[in-house]
């Protein structure tokens, strides 16, 4: 597939809906759900989208842009956001919401020739722009697919007969009855 800024930016758009919706549409209860012990809630996973959002994906388009040579680490595990029982839900997809709008703007500014600019990831090694803005869209919908899939687990449980259905998603399902 040829890769496409306006596609980036398409499907980026779209994940921030997506994001709000999560957070605006959903109950607390629900979102702070983690669908396993040691697994992200689906709050926790829009807390870490606005933390890359606000500290690495844009920062490294600009740094790139400039040719700044290196881009430093993340460590989401270290620079992370408490997300705790108080943490607004609507809040959170706020802002994450206004750094969206922000990072669309800095990426309207990618021209084709930029693409090819290069730096040293200080773990990763040589990296393009090209291949951070694919990561960058891979790694937002695999966290709203994480998302999604914490508050699936609600209701796996109690589809009956149809839980198999779910068992590529189903945390639980080698304590399931069988379908």
């Amino acid at each position: 597939m040829k890769y496409s800024v306006s596609r980036t930016i398409a499907i980026l758009r779209i994940n921030g809906d997506r994001w709000r919706a999560l957070a605006t549409g959903i109950d607390r209860e629900l979102l702070m759900r983690p669908p396993a012990p040691g697994e992200w809630s689906a709050l926790q996973c829009l807390g870490h989208a606005t933390d890359t959002e606000a500290a690495v994906f844009a920062a490294r388009v600009r740094a790139l842009k400039a040719g700044d040579a290196v881009l430093s680490s993340y460590d989401p595990d270290a620079e992370s956001t408490p997300i705790t029982a108080g943490t607004d839900p609507v809040a959170l997809a706020q802002r994450h919401a206004a750094l969206r709008a922000e990072t669309l703007a800095v990426l309207a500014t990618v021209t084709k020739s930029d693409l090819d600019r290069t730096a040293r990831h200080a773990e990763l090694g040589p990296v393009t722009l090209r291949q951070l803005l694919n990561e960058w869209v891979a790694h937002d919908l695999m966290h709203l697919v994480q998302a999604e899939r914490a508050v699936m687990q609600a209701f796996i449980p109690g589809s009956g007969p149809w839980r198999g259905y779910f068992a590529d998603h189903d945390v639980d399902a080698a304590t399931a009855d069988p379908p």
